[in-house]
């Protein structure tokens, strides 16, 4: 079966959405699908057999797509649009999968071709809008919401991130079929790095000999880096060897939180690395003593929770919805999300190395029975089973009949 997907995103970035949707190429390739993946311009070669990328031209001007909503993408999913048009008009699919706004498209171009629709729904567009603080206009927001519950309603069925946008999905349309698979880890199949690599990344990056407490991810409004930051000072006068690591965003948001901590006072005690390659992931996870989700606010789990919890290190995460929908207090330390509750938070965890231990061990093993790959492969191929049925049997009978007609 041939699978045409559409995902409005630079592909691959190191950033949430476009983990997702490799992770699910990879499961859907070990099925036995075959995918063209119509994409934005941007973002890392990426070799899996039985994908095939199309990217859509690129645009003078863009040479980049910021996290979440942006004017950007509107020319970029005109484009992707018409591309996924080009697509369907020159070569047949079993089905159309979409993810974000794409579902839009899904939605047209799948009653268009009589094709079905599987809609990924990454998070509610609505919310998405305003945690990103795109804008507050209340007939805007209304909009949205209106096109993610047309979205929803029309698609044939819809896969959901966590339970929140499960929920969500099963309020808009309580007719279509909804199934719910987590995020894994993206760096489950990387290699252990050596002792030897950690001690000198410690060393190039000058961390010294205390704790390090580390952040990956990006560093939108949303993900809480100025609450940390000014949680950092109360941390410091306690515990003033401890140095806090933050890997990701873009190199303006890093020059904004750069500057944050110089009129905090406490830039010998915070890096900003920027973004860096996946591959590195476990050897920054390696060398932290600590991992830090200061989330803010939203309600679709950070896809950074499930490779916090395979580490088997203490996390220490802010108890908003979000987060809580993974976190419990037998795998995290779970804190008011204020500059004061992280800063408690942190001490707690530094002044009883054990108990963080025994944290970082729970963590663990529930990432393995619940959040692993085996169980991520296990739910998307009972969802393939049934959502593909139909098309598979479609399939057949059409070949059947061509091949009756070839013998006639």
């Amino acid at each position: 079966m041939k699978i045409l997907m559409l995902a409005p995103q630079p592909f691959l970035e190191e950033r949430g959405a476009p983990f997702a949707v490799y992770h699910h190429i990879k499961a859907l390739i070990s099925m036995g699908f075959e995918i063209d993946l119509v994409t934005y311009h941007l973002g890392k070669p990426v070799n899996l057999p039985g994908l095939r990328i199309i990217r859509i031209p690129s645009l003078p001007g863009i040479k980049s797509v910021k996290v979440g909503p942006s004017l950007a993408k509107i020319p970029l999913d005109l484009l992707l649009c018409i591309v996924a048009l080009w697509c369907l008009c020159s070569k047949r699919y079993s089905y159309i999968h979409t993810h974000e706004e794409a579902g839009v498209l899904g939605m047209i171009l799948g009653s268009l071709f009589g094709l079905k629709h599987l809609y990924y729904m990454h998070s509610d567009l609505s919310q998405q809008i305003v945690s990103s603080e795109f804008t507050t206009n209340p007939l805007l927001i209304q909009l949205v919401k209106f096109v993610q519950k047309l979205m929803v309603r029309h698609a044939d069925a819809v896969i959901a991130i966590c339970p929140d946008i499960e929920t969500s999905a099963r309020q808009m349309s309580p007719s279509t079929p909804i199934y719910m698979i987590e995020n894994s880890a993206v760096d489950e199949n990387l290699p252990v790095p050596h002792p030897r690599e950690v001690a000198q990344l410690r060393y190039e990056l000058n961390l010294g000999s205390g704790p390090v407490l580390l952040y990956t991810g990006t560093l939108e409004s949303y993900q809480g880096i100025d609450m940390l930051l000014h949680s950092i000072p109360t941390v410091l006068s306690t515990q003033p060897d401890a140095q806090y690591l933050l890997v990701g965003g873009q190199p303006e948001q890093v020059e904004k939180f750069t500057r944050m901590a110089q009129e905090l006072g406490i830039s010998h005690a915070v890096t900003f690395t920027g973004q860096r390659p996946l591959a590195e992931m476990p050897l920054y996870m390696a060398v932290a003593d600590i991992l830090l989700s200061p989330r803010s606010k939203g309600t679709n789990t950070p896809l950074k929770l499930y490779t916090y919890l395979r580490a088997g290190k203490p996390i220490l995460a802010t108890a908003i919805f979000s987060q809580t929908q993974v976190l419990s207090l037998e795998t995290a330390m779970l804190v008011p999300p204020t500059a004061e509750g992280i800063a408690q938070g942190t001490l707690k965890l530094l002044q009883h190395p054990q108990w963080a231990a025994t944290l970082g061990v729970h963590a663990q093993h529930f990432a393995e029975s619940h959040y692993s790959w085996p169980v991520f492969l296990e739910k998307s191929t009972q969802v393939q089973r049934e959502f593909a049925a139909e098309a598979l049997t479609r399939e057949t009978t059409e070949e059947r009949a061509k091949d009756l007609s070839c013998v006639a």
